[in-house]
């Protein structure tokens, strides 16, 4: 026997206790964030070059582990979500993950102070280098492990709880630019700071830094326990977006002319009186997707004699049919992020190791670390974030009468990209013309006399693109979500970026086998052409994006946000 199930009350926020939040969490909340990204981006910005320095792994396949670390930081925390959503709330999985983080960084920082954790250094006289054993592979990567549980648990879960402390779209708007804001100004700091200390002090004195970090955000977190509002989990929502699926296919035979019909009384609506909806459920269910309308279709025997659902996964209500129809009208849109944030991740691997072979010296004997180098993309977007939201934004919103909607950002973003990978390849071929000018071809570690400031454009650039569609995306999902999968929503950017960080992986790995344009000396390759191949990715991708940014329409938010109505378009 099946059991019975409250369904639409699982799609709206239901809040414990009282109803506290507001802008007095702002602090707590930006704050943790800080915190817990300096200590991320002390170890995660540098890992290639402490990959390379002190475990003497090849640069390349150095570039590849990152490119696979960033990945997993991007892609998990869709798993923290779906637990945050679902059973645990974004409380518990914060703190819990902030200590799984600690432990990790923990461990990272014994690698780099115990000589028995890693590798002997490689010998200048014969350029050979010992390889590690697999009991330092194996502490290594358990370190890097649980240093990536913790960040996937904390960082975008931090900024859906955040988001949940208010109630009206503009403000929802505001506090994701400043926490996007505090994200990359806090990783700017972390690229700089901590990075040097690890290069020119000592590495395990950067890693204590980050562990030390870790401990203050997760005991400001915890401070500010008292103001915020805590969401509670009201089980697994994607439970219920399955069992529309599973409800249309057993009622197949249902009559057609049911899927478009206009009466209210043919489907089934149950919903508590308590579960204050963010969004108004239809009166009759849209006509897209209609064949999933059956699973909403009374027939007998589906509910109980108090209105609930009898048989779970034979009958839906009409604000779970929607939202399964939210999810794939969303979906075009989701896969573009992929092809945009696919050149972008190679190109932040792909710069670090263009600067180690380039001149770093900046003013006087200060060496620029090549992991410092995405400081370049970090401030450059948290700058651009705070004209956008001070300046450009109003000015479009007095010249048009409308707010800049979020796909309008994405798609600015877009182009800015574009220019971002034709700059890398313009740069990128003065570089070996360099190369080639002073017969450097073949010497390992050569340096090219060229400064490394020569790739401050393409990551200003591509700093500016982030500045644009980042809070675009998050703010879109955000909003275009249903209300039970807001933690998923923001997490949905993380996934399409730590996609696009396992394609960069997979395509560097492919350009390697198929060409001789990146061997592990850099400058007997044709990099460059690599450049030119993602610009042609990122126009091909733009026009996808024009085309199914067109054809959305915006969900219903709320009158004083023209988001909602359903003719804008990009």
């Amino acid at each position: 026997m099946e059991d019975s199930v409250p369904a639409a009350g699982e799609h709206q926020l239901s809040f414990s206790g009282k109803k506290p939040g507001g802008w007095i969490t702002f602090p707590f909340i930006t704050a943790t964030m800080a915190c817990l990204t300096l200590a991320a981006g002390g170890w995660i910005n540098n890992l290639l070059v402490y990959m390379n320095a002190e475990f003497n792994v090849p640069s390349i396949d150095s570039a590849q582990i990152w490119n696979v670390v960033n990945g997993c930081t991007t892609m998990f925390p869709v798993v923290g979500a779906i637990i945050a959503d679902s059973y645990l709330g974004c409380f518990s999985v914060i703190w819990i993950s902030s200590l799984i983080s600690l432990l990790g960084i923990v461990l990272l920082m014994l690698t780099a102070t115990v000589d028995s954790l890693r590798p002997l250094p490689c010998e200048s006289s014969t350029n050979s280098c010992a390889a590690p054993s697999k009991a330092q592979y194996a502490v290594l990567y358990t370190a890097l492990a649980l240093a990536i549980v913790g960040v996937s648990g904390t960082r975008y879960t931090i900024g859906t709880m955040g988001a949940d402390q208010f109630d009206q779209p503009k403000h929802h708007g505001t506090f994701w630019n400043w926490f996007i804001f505090t994200l990359y100004t806090s990783s700017a700091i972390s690229s700089t700071l901590i990075v040097y200390v690890e290069d020119n002090v000592s590495w395990g004195l950067g890693f204590g830094l980050c562990a030390v970090a870790n401990v203050v955000g997760l005991a400001v977190f915890v401070l500010g326990r008292r103001f915020y509002r805590h969401v509670k989990p009201q089980g697994s929502p994607f439970l219920g977006l399955a069992r529309v699926v599973v409800a249309a296919v057993r009622k197949r035979k249902v009559a057609p002319a049911v899927e478009i019909s206009e009466e209210s009384e043919d489907y089934y609506y149950y919903q508590k009186p308590e579960s204050g909806a963010t969004k108004a459920v239809a009166a009759t269910p849209t006509k897209a997707f209609r064949f999933l309308n059956r699973a909403a279709v009374k027939t007998e025997g589906d509910t109980n004699p108090d209105g609930s659902v009898a048989k779970p996964w034979k009958l839906c209500t009409v604000q779970q049919v929607e939202d399964l129809k939210t999810l794939i009208r969303i979906f075009p849109l989701w896969s573009s992020g992929i092809f945009l944030c696919l050149p972008l991740a190679a190109q932040t691997s792909l710069a670090i190791l263009q600067a180690l072979s380039m001149d770093r010296r900046v003013v006087g004997h200060f060496k620029l670390p090549a992991g410092s180098m995405i400081v370049f993309i970090l401030l450059s977007t948290s700058i651009s974030i705070a004209i956008i939201d001070r300046f450009l934004s109003p000015f479009w919103n007095k010249l048009t009468r409308r707010p800049l909607t979020p796909l309008q950002r994405v798609g600015t973003g877009q182009v800015i990209t574009f220019l971002s990978m034709v700059v890398s390849a313009v740069v990128e071929a003065k570089r070996l013309k360099e190369v080639r000018s002073h017969d450097l071809q073949g010497q390992t570690g050569a340096i090219v006399p060229l400064s490394v400031l020569w790739l401050v454009p393409q990551l200003a650039l591509a700093g500016i693109s982030e500045g644009f569609h980042f809070p675009g995306n998050v703010a879109f999902y955000y909003q275009e979500f249903p209300a039970s999968l807001k933690s998923t929503s923001t997490a949905m950017v993380t996934l399409f970026v730590g996609i696009a960080f396992y394609l960069s992986s997979a395509v560097v790995g492919i350009v390697r086998k198929t060409t001789g344009w990146l061997p592990d000396n850099v400058n007997d390759g044709r990099m460059d052409n690599v450049y030119w191949v993602f610009s042609l990715v990122c126009g091909l991708n733009f026009g996808y994006y024009v085309v199914c940014a067109w054809l959305y329409k915006y969900q219903v938010v709320g009158d004083e946000d023209h988001l909602g109505e359903e003719d804008d378009r990009l």
